[in-house]
């Protein structure tokens, strides 16, 4: 019986290449697999080669001391507290934009969504050049707040001007994600709920909020790890203190022709967006998994 399972064992994968769906399946796969190779997987492994090279070819951790001490670490620190304050805000943000969009007649809240959506297709050097001219000295903001004491205020090239930036970025994402599990949210356990004589906060606190509490998550992750490679608005707006790491791995690369450091600097900004990804994983899975107990 068991020499009957050891010569079988080969002949089944050679029975599946010997089949004509097989082969077809594979012949169409191809040019997908061999645009991942080349497009994504080779330039990682190029990348990660050459952050672990020195300048005589040698193997080295060196750029990677250098990328996580003094004025770097300062830099990747910065990069990480402006990304969670742009997520935070975001989630502010999207959350009132989505609850209110949620609340309306589906053709309304298409019409809202078409306003949030519409702007995130207009170029973001554009839209950066719009916050620029409106929270300058003499921007809209400004000119409306002329009669406030202190005015006209510095809402530029620091770190309010980038958080007010990437914030306004990242919104679409964030009112997107979360309009989308607002509108899947079955309204008649809000209605059992108050007709159990329970008020709004508590509906809200002890309901909603843990319905919602997955898409939470995963839009305010989803914006940290998209602010966290973000480039123009905060090279724009923002002044020598916010420097990020993008921007870091731009003059690395662009001024100082230092390769090898900005190679180190991208391992690590790759290493958090896929640690943030397998958080989001993580948070969408155990949301899933919840909400399948609560239905059974």
């Amino acid at each position: 019986m068991a020499a009957t399972l050891t010569a079988g064992a080969p002949a089944r994968p050679r029975k599946l290449l010997a089949s004509r769906r097989t082969r077809v399946g594979i012949l169409y796969a191809l040019p997908v697999v061999v645009y991942l190779l080349v497009l994504f997987v080779y330039p990682i492994f190029s990348t990660l080669l050459l952050s672990l090279k020195d300048a005589d070819g040698s193997f080295t951790l060196h750029w990677y001391a250098d990328a996580l001490t003094g004025v770097n670490l300062s830099v990747l620190f910065t990069t990480l507290r402006i990304s969670a304050e742009t997520a935070v805000l975001s989630l502010v943000f999207g959350f009132v934009l989505a609850q209110a969009i949620s609340r309306l007649k589906p053709i309304w809240a298409g019409l809202a969504m078409l306003v949030v959506v519409v702007p995130h297709f207009v170029s973001a050097l554009v839209r950066t050049y719009g916050w620029i001219i409106m929270l300058g000295d003499k921007g809209l903001v400004n000119e409306s707040l002329a009669w406030a004491p202190g005015a006209p205020y510095q809402l530029l090239y620091n770190e309010l001007g980038v958080v007010i930036g990437t914030t306004s970025m990242m919104l679409p994402y964030t009112v997107l994600l979360l309009y989308g599990v607002m509108r899947g949210v079955d309204r008649r356990l809000l209605a059992a709920a108050s007709s159990m004589g329970a008020g709004r906060v508590t509906i809200f606190r002890r309901v909603y909020l843990p319905l919602v509490a997955p898409g939470l998550a995963s839009a305010g992750l989803l914006s940290f790890i998209l602010s966290l490679g973000y480039y123009i608005t905060p090279a724009l707006m923002g002044g020598p203190n916010q420097t990020m790491i993008a921007t870091l791995i731009n003059q690395q690369v662009t001024k100082e022709n230092q390769w090898n450091g900005a190679a180190a600097q991208g391992v690590i900004l790759l290493v958090l967006t896929l640690a943030g990804l397998l958080l989001v994983k993580a948070v969408t899975s155990l949301g899933a998994s919840r909400k399948k107990r609560s239905g059974s």
